[in-house]
């Protein structure tokens, strides 16, 4: 491993047993590492490796008591992962050379504690319930946004003003029933919008100016005529459209004219 300090060190499992990180005496190098075990019992572990930690995963444990003040340690991280954690989450606000954040099974009153994060250029809010987006526009300089099956959320007017994203990935938000115009978001270049139940009106989406590839993903309650709005749009390359059927998906690629979206490549927005 220390031949190759890029390449992320994961450790999972569901072990009856309740298991420590005290192997980690061995590993004080690390660069990149992710923890993944449900009945792990204690952190403490986690303090052999380097105050020059760049990534760090912390998946869900059966203990919902586990601090999160340690990562105050870890001032060079570049990307976090924190999965079902929360007791002294504040501490993420110290963060500041975080470019990447993903929260996931968290529920924050609102984004405050990631003002700080001034260059954060990719944040993934997963599961929770955390209604509250109205301070995305103040964090970091964001190009990529995903937002998944977050429960109770409504309004996502917020994203409306985030000038710099370029990715743009919402996908089961039952309660979302409209998006705001995206008109102002000149950079904005991928959208994916997956099992969208709520959301018909498409108009506000085709509104992005220099939009180049479209996804529009397990929306069955779709009609193929509820894409048109896209049809001419000036930017746009590349489009994938899965309605339900093969007649609807065939009338879209009629209608649009277009070529299938790689979706696995994503480098360029992230």
């Amino acid at each position: 491993m220390r031949d190759y300090p890029t390449v992320k060190f994961r450790i999972y499992g569901h072990y009856r047993e309740g298991c420590d990180l005290e192997f980690l005496r061995y590993f004080p190098f690390l660069r990149r590492f992710q923890i993944d075990v449900f009945n792990l019992k204690d952190l403490s572990g986690i303090n052999y490796l380097t105050n020059d930690l760049e990534y760090l995963g912390l998946g869900q444990t059966l203990s919902k008591s586990h601090s999160l003040r340690f990562l105050e340690r870890f001032t060079s991280l570049r990307e976090l992962y924190i999965e079902g954690h929360k007791k002294d989450i504040e501490v993420i606000s110290q963060l500041v050379k975080l470019e990447d954040l993903t929260l996931r099974s968290i529920t924050l009153p609102d984004l405050s504690i990631l003002k700080p994060l001034v260059e954060l250029l990719s944040f993934d809010l997963k599961l929770g319930g955390t209604k509250d987006l109205r301070l995305l526009p103040d964090i970091g300089k964001l190009r990529y946004l995903e937002v998944w099956m977050v429960k109770g959320l409504t309004d996502l007017k917020a994203i409306a003003d985030v000038h710099t994203l370029q990715y743009l990935f919402l996908q089961a938000l039952k309660g979302v029933t409209a998006l705001p115009s995206l008109r102002r978001l000149s950079l904005l270049r991928r959208i994916h919008l997956q099992t969208m139940k709520g959301l018909n009106d498409l108009r506000s989406v085709a509104d992005a100016p220099m939009l180049e590839e479209l996804c529009i993903i397990d929306m069955r309650h779709l009609k193929p005529e509820e894409l048109r709005p896209f049809v001419g749009h000036p930017t746009l390359k590349r489009a994938t459209v899965g309605l339900g059927s093969m007649k609807k998906n065939e009338a879209v690629k009629e209608l649009l004219g277009l070529p299938d979206v790689d979706r696995f490549d994503d480098s360029v927005y992230t």
